[in-house]
């Protein structure tokens, strides 16, 4: 089962990985350590992510809340599962209602309550904690409830990113979000307290009610009556309607490995295309950092975005399966259009026919969780219910107004989703659960840590700390730390090269837990990113 690693390779960062038999891994301290206080509690790795999702809508506001979407992919220590958490469209949403709204253009909004899909993050917390919690429910929003209440120092990343939040008008105007998250009319300081009373009162009906309130009780009616009082279309029925799915898991053979996303609405299907791509390249023979690898997995990302940005949509209106878009003999043909010697630009083939947060945790017994949650955007719509700090995403901006293209916003549909957990198999083991959050730059984190991991045999921590680089758009993103001889090379390739320093959202910020053999004995080796506040916690 242990994979050789050379542990000794790392990049800038003081990061070591963490070794222990249960493991919590998530991009905040004191959400990772609600997720550990649940194991110690006796509860198993799902209980133990519940309470670090929960604390997360806390401790990170600027990336996901109590309005979020999430999925979720698990190991019970048998079977691996799929969960699909994300939203659908108010019945009243139709081409039509957007067009006499905003004219006839094909983008949808950005924010407001015209980007705001139903809810899915507590209904994935009731799903898991239903079929494979050990612990009441309410004991998992304990440690969120009590952070709500009594407040918490706002951390400095978290703190970069509210900031750079509050000088959006798009935001601050929304309703209910500058009494939210504008305390003296301004965001806090790092280092400054700030408690959420309101979103304690909603953990407390969710706690009480075992998720029920938020979609058939107090909370969905607070919501509906938010959205009729600024002329937004969700209403209780949209609420009651909705229901996390367990769809399974896709899946994409890579050296030796066999590396699981949620299949569509998601676009984790980018991620295997591009290893299905990559396999017909000897990668391990290029230098690690150097121009002619980074040049292959640009290229495989380039050729993968055009299918999934044709393709991808609610796969009951998909044109294509994901098994159509995966087909090996296809994925050999898109692999022949690279050229080593320059960059290109693909359009999507013709297959044949037929602002987020990630956690990991895992325990003793052998349980795995994949799990990631967001509002999108950062702060999502910016429409936060007063009275119950419930602040909503706006994955409906993920639709399309075309009505050529199967993403087409209509009732009940789910839109295109970003967010994307991952999960790697060998010989039908579990192996490691991780995800790199940060919009279109996930399945390109999926894609660029297993390369190092898996060609490269770097550490995940290592395979985390390393410079990435971020397609979009036509541009090529290149982090601080990628070495001056490759950027000048991928250049030299025709790639249009920007370096970029933000690193939150626009390189993506990964968690890793890797099996090392037996989790009651050997355990697992855990790593967390360093471009944002968390840790990697075990015992």
């Amino acid at each position: 089962m242990n994979h050789t690693f050379d542990w000794t390779t790392g990049y800038a960062s003081q990061r070591s990985p963490l070794f222990a038999r249960n493991v919590v891994s998530t991009s905040h301290p004191l959400a990772a350590q609600a997720g550990l206080r649940m194991l110690q509690a006796g509860g198993n790795a799902v209980d133990a992510a519940i309470a670090t999702a929960a604390m997360m809508t806390i401790v990170e506001p600027c990336s996901n809340g109590l309005g979020s979407d999430a999925f979720c992919i698990l190991w019970d220590g048998t079977q691996l599962h799929g969960l699909n958490a994300s939203g659908r469209a108010p019945q009243a949403w139709t081409p039509e209602y957007f067009k006499r709204k905003y004219g006839d253009g094909t983008s949808m909004p950005k924010r407001g309550w015209d980007t705001v899909t139903v809810p899915g993050a507590v209904s994935a917390w009731m799903a898991l904690s239903q079929r494979f919690g050990k612990l009441p429910f309410a004991d998992l929003m304990a440690p969120a409830i009590e952070t709500a209440e009594r407040g918490y120092a706002v951390p400095v990343i978290v703190q970069h990113k509210w900031t750079a939040a509050a000088a959006l008008p798009e935001l601050t105007g929304q309703p209910g979000f500058a009494q939210a998250f504008l305390p003296h009319g301004r965001q806090p300081h790092v280092g400054e307290r700030f408690a959420f009373p309101d979103a304690a009162r909603s953990l407390k009906l969710i706690a009480e009610s075992k998720g029920e309130a938020f979609y058939r009780g107090e909370i969905a009616a607070a919501i509906a009556a938010w959205s009729r009082a600024h002329g937004g279309a969700m209403t209780e029925a949209d609420l009651a309607a909705h229901q996390a799915d367990w769809v399974g898991t896709i899946a994409q053979d890579y050296r030796g490995h066999t590396l699981h996303e949620i299949p569509p609405n998601g676009q984790g299907i980018a991620a295997l295309i591009a290893l299905g791509i990559l396999q017909h390249f000897d990668l391990a023979a290029l230098p690690v950092d150097g121009t002619a690898s980074q040049h292959l997995q640009i290229e495989a990302m380039k050729l993968a975005f055009a299918d999934v940005y044709r393709y991808v949509a609610d796969p009951r209106s998909m044109r294509l399966t994901p098994q159509q878009m995966l087909d090996p003999a296809y994925l050999a043909s898109r692999a022949k259009l690279i050229d080593a010697k320059r960059a290109q630009d693909f359009g999507p083939g013709h297959g044949p026919q037929g602002g987020t947060i990630y956690l990991t945790a895992a325990d003793a017994g052998g349980m795995m969780v994949s799990f990631i949650q967001s509002n999108y955007m950062g702060f999502g719509s910016g429409i936060v219910v007063p009275g119950y700090g419930i602040s909503l995403q706006n994955r409906g901006h993920g639709f399309t107004l075309d009505a050529t293209r199967e993403n087409l916003v209509g009732p009940g549909k789910r839109p295109f989703h970003t967010i994307i957990p991952a999960f790697l198999m060998k010989d039908g083991q579990p192996q490691m659960s991780y995800g790199v959050m940060g919009g279109d730059m996930q399945p390109q984190g999926h894609l660029q840590t297993l390369v190092r991991m898996l060609d490269y045999r770097q550490q995940p921590q290592a395979a985390c700390d390393a410079p990435r680089w971020r397609y979009a758009g036509g541009i090529v993103n290149n982090e601080q730390g990628m070495p001056e001889a490759t950027v000048q090379g991928l250049r030299a390739l025709g790639h249009q090269v920007q370096p970029f320093a933000d690193s939150y959202q626009d390189y993506g910020a990964g968690q890793f837990i890797w099996r090392l053999g037996d989790p009651s004995v050997e355990g697992y080796a855990a790593a967390s990113d360093p471009r944002r506040d968390g840790q990697a916690v075990g015992f």
